[in-house]
């Protein structure tokens, strides 16, 4: 990833306009998403395009690495951002005013239980989402490079 790539954000209006101020005010506005609720800006490679896609999460940690959930709201399907990283693991975050690169990975079958109870404890919404979907929704674990 370049500093002179154009970065696309989410085609999502609100989420768009949430990545609009996160960015333009370096996270003074967007970090905290909701009072207690915070989000952090993922970048990551076009599978099929090759350009870099923008969008916004809410986070948790596991020590020094960032958990984010690819939930989808429960669709059946996992979010384009999960597939992308799956294909090219190596990402762009920015965390409030920082920013740094980092290797994406799914937490695996003996992690991925607490890592969720750290998730669900942020964002209970996502244990309705899981029983929504058939699939297993993911947890990925962002650590820095």
């Amino acid at each position: 990833m370049t500093a002179s790539e154009q970065v696309l954000d989410s085609p999502e209006g609100w989420v768009a306009e949430h990545i609009r101020r996160y960015v333009e005010t370096d996270g003074a506005e967007g970090h905290e998403w909701r009072p207690g609720i915070y989000t952090l800006l993922l970048t990551t490679r076009g599978r099929r395009t090759g350009k870099l896609r923008r969008t916004a999460l809410i986070y948790g940690r596991d020590g020094d690495d960032y958990l984010v959930v690819a939930s989808q709201g429960g669709a059946p399907e996992h979010p384009a951002w999960y597939l992308n990283l799956l294909a090219d693991p190596e990402v762009q975050v920015q965390v409030g005013a920082e920013k740094f690169t980092a290797r994406a990975r799914t937490a695996g079958p003996e992690e991925k239980p607490r890592m969720w109870r750290t998730m669900t404890a942020t964002w209970p919404a996502y244990d309705d989402y899981q029983r929504k979907t058939d699939r297993e929704i993911p947890v990925v674990v962002l650590e820095r490079i």
